[in-house]
């Protein structure tokens, strides 16, 4: 989401406030963060640590509240936006909604349906994704921005039969209460089918919670439940109605009538060898204008969504509703129906296609010089692999690149080399992630997990889609028209900070007070790359950037060092992208598919449902993915691996295989016979007694104890030694636990309320060591 809005510092007096004066300003900031309020303030030394404890202190007696892991609000405030549960209606028959992540969230009333929406009206148990917006008598309203489908009370799981009794296991790691089943149909269930259930609303004093079979989804043995089970377990919108089908069937092969004429432009598509739709192709060729020497023209031609899904349409609602395509190893559940996905949309080789094209001329120096859209009617000449193009950049052709190796393939690496200076000079992040690629053989089951290389055909499609997507930001901008754009925040101060606290520990220089840029952040990586600790600052450094979300206001693309982005590239599996083709189709005067005014009334409500369904499609695929290693690892159970600590807890240490690139668990309970202190500010374990330490990055070796394929749960048993104890580093103090924390025989109380102490940080099997 946008960042939160900050009041006007200078109507608050600058030094240390007061309790009331502190909370007018996050009231009016409705979220704010330790940094912007120091900064608010102008705090600075004793005043900030005066500031840390007032927080602490109005978040203990509840005044304020938590807002993720470092923000402040108002307690009981409501966030701009928000996912809620549908709980009730009040005696005039108005829906009352609640926040999902808060118990203590106030019950709010869900505004009228607006004029124009379409879809089924929301019912008690629906989940929603609304805005919260502020009445005139004070009070707030909820309003709708996207329905999300089952509420909170629905279980999915596995089924479980003993005794005549059936009940649900939750399939979720999460969760730990299982559902008794009490329909009569229930006994029909065989063990191990996958369910999804309905909690009823009838309290028990005792026993399990009751549910209600609601639908039989497949079974647990079955090699291909991973994906059915991520799809179920986080709402992605399957299939098509009728009526989108129908429109889909009657979609023509274009014609010329009001395109350019492309076809002897040579375009090829070159994307993943399993790739089944093309959204883009590409051309190169030297500029032979006099005053550009040195420079190229670049085609970035892409598929003409927007001529097949009109506004408005059955098409359009369900498009819009999916918001993007989802990817898992075994299958992929498309934005569009395949005739339009796989067919008359994708850039198949020898085939008209409708298109829009982006002739782009760059100088020598890399930079673009001008840019102009065009609609026309392409014929991709080649349907290329990144393995294949790249073997044929290599000097090893094949014989479908051979005979483009001169003509096409050269041209276009030739062009890419002039763009990536471009590229270096603007300094985008060069953060380094290992991808993995899990091959699935014909009985649905995983054949290998492997790296993805990364090849400079990535690289010179990649750089080719950005300036593509730039070009378009831009002309939007200059005809006015309303774009989505995609936006990437800079690094919050508190983020930064981590990152400078953590440095220190490593001994690594950084100016405190020093603004995020990405030429630094990438002058720390390229210094450390090959040190004993480049994969732990890399990780650090990607875990202090913040995520990258659709917006109609615009703050630039930090990650890409971009004043301008919006996605363009990928209208077939993007809603985002269909919604900026029709902004060019109105702003260039391109036909009468453009941009409707439902579109430009909704742009706002379409960024954020857009966001969300990104993050619900990459929960989903990561879901998905855990279920698939930890099946094919299932059958290792015992064996030993080599891999890195990726992440450091209270409860235990995450740990990256090198061979899958599977992640695991190490419980803190398995290090060892001491008491192990998280050290936040270094990212490590330390050993209360000893100062042994188990820190994020460090190799190790663990064998597997436990794999789960139901839940994508992997767990270690260690057997690597820690690290020593730092002789620099302060040793963690026995009195750094909190006292009273247990009640008799050693349970922790729940999670603390105000004015009481929290749980402590140093837990081994679930509780405070007993002082002496």
């Amino acid at each position: 989401m946008p960042k939160p809005r900050q009041p006007k510092s200078s109507r608050f007096p600058k030094g240390l406030p007061d309790k009331d004066t502190l909370l007018k300003y996050v009231r009016e900031s409705g979220e704010t963060d330790k940094a912007a309020i120091a900064k608010a303030f102008a705090l600075k030394g004793e005043e900030r640590r005066a500031l840390r404890a007032m927080l602490q202190s109005m978040e203990a007696d509840g005044t304020l509240g938590r807002r993720g892991r470092r923000g402040f609000a108002e307690a009981g405030a409501l966030p701009e936006v928000g996912v809620v549960d549908v709980i009730e209606r009040d005696p005039d028959g108005e829906l009352l909604v609640r926040l999902t992540k808060g118990e203590d969230a106030p019950l709010v009333t869900l505004a009228p349906s607006r004029k124009g929406d379409t879809g089924p009206a929301p019912g008690i148990g629906d989940r929603l994704l609304v805005r919260f917006a502020r009445l005139e008598d004070g009070q707030h309203e909820a309003r709708l921005i996207k329905s999300l489908g089952a509420g909170g009370q629905r279980v999915l799981g596995v089924i479980r039969k003993a005794r005549r009794e059936v009940r649900v296991e939750p399939v979720d790691r999460r969760s730990k209460d299982s559902l008794l089943l009490t329909d009569p149909q229930a006994q029909e269930l065989r063990d191990g089918d996958l369910v999804l259930a309905q909690a009823t609303t009838a309290e028990t004093r005792y026993g399990p919670k009751r549910g209600k079979l609601l639908e039989v989804i497949g079974r647990e043995d079955e090699p291909r439940a991973a994906s059915l089970l991520a799809i179920h377990a986080h709402g992605i919108p399957t299939g098509f109605s009728a009526a989108a089908e129908a429109e889909a069937a009657t979609a023509q092969p274009p014609t010329l009538a009001g395109r350019e004429d492309l076809r002897n432009v040579p375009f090829i598509t070159i994307d993943p060898a399993d790739a089944r739709d093309h959204d883009d192709a590409v051309f190169a060729q030297p500029d032979d204008d006099p005053k550009n020497p040195g420079g190229w023209i670049v085609w970035v031609a892409i598929a003409d969504v927007a001529a097949y899904v009109r506004s408005n349409s059955a098409l359009d609602e369900t498009a819009r509703e999916k918001a993007n395509s989802v990817y898992f190893p075994d299958r992929v559940e498309p934005m569009l129906p395949e005739v339009l996905s796989n067919g008359l949309c994708s850039l198949r080789e020898g085939e008209n296609r409708a298109c829009m094209a982006v002739r782009m001329v760059f100088g020598a120096d890399g930079r673009k010089r001008s840019h102009t859209f065009i609609r026309g009617l392409m014929r991709s000449a080649a349907k290329l692999s990144y393995e294949q193009a790249q073997a044929a950049a290599d000097g090893t052709p094949d014989g479908q690149t051979e005979p483009i190796l001169k003509s096409i393939l050269q041209p276009l690496y030739a062009a890419y080399a002039v763009l990536k200076k471009g590229r270096d000079a603007r300094s985008p992040l060069a953060i380094e992630s290992a991808e993995r690629r899990i091959v699935i053989n014909r009985e649905g089951e995983v054949a290998s997990i492997t790296p993805r290389a990364g090849l400079e055909a990535h690289k010179l499609i990649e750089e080719m889609m950005i300036q593509a997507n730039v070009s378009a930001a831009e002309t939007l901008e200059a005809k006015r028209t309303p774009l989505i754009y995609r936006i990437h925040d800079t690094p919050s101060q508190e983020k930064v900070q981590a990152l400078v606290d953590f440095l220190q520990t490593l001994e690594i220089a950084w100016s405190k007070g020093e603004a995020p840029r990405t030429d630094r952040f990438n002058k720390l990586l390229d210094e450390t790359r090959n040190t004993p600790n480049g994969d732990i600052i890399n990780e650090v450094v990607l875990r202090t950037q913040m995520q990258a979300i659709y917006s109609t206001e615009n703050i630039g693309h930090f990650g890409l060092n971009l004043a301008k982005y919006a996605h363009f590239t990928s209208p077939i599996r993007r809603y985002a992208d269909l919604i900026v083709h029709r902004g060019l189709i109105t702003a260039l005067a391109l036909g009468a598919d453009g941009l409707s005014e439902r579109d430009i009334q909704k742009m706002k409500d379409t960024a954020e449902s857009i966001t969300f369904a990104e993050r619900r499609a990459m929960a989903a695929e990561r879901d998905a993915t855990d279920r698939y290693v930890a099946a094919f690892l299932a059958d290792r159970v015992g064996a030993e691996f080599d891999g890195r600590i990726t992440g450091v807890t209270r409860f235990g240490l995450f740990v990256r295989l090198n061979e899958t690139g599977a992640d695991g668990l190490v419980p803190v309970s398995k290090l060892g016979h001491e008491y192990f202190v998280h050290d936040d500010r270094a990212h490590a374990l330390v050993g209360e007694l000893s100062g042994a330490r188990w820190p994020l990055g460090m190799q190790v070796s663990v064998r597997l104890a436990e794999a789960t394929p139901l839940t994508g749960g992997l767990l270690f048993e260690m057997l690597s030694e820690p690290a020593p104890a730092d002789p620099a580093a302060p040793r963690p103090r026995l009195g750094m636990r909190a006292r009273n924390d247990r009640r008799p025989g050693g349970a922790f109380r729940g999670p603390p309320r105000p004015g009481q102490p929290g749980r402590p940080k140093n837990i081994r099997n679930g509780r405070k060591k007993r002082r002496s």
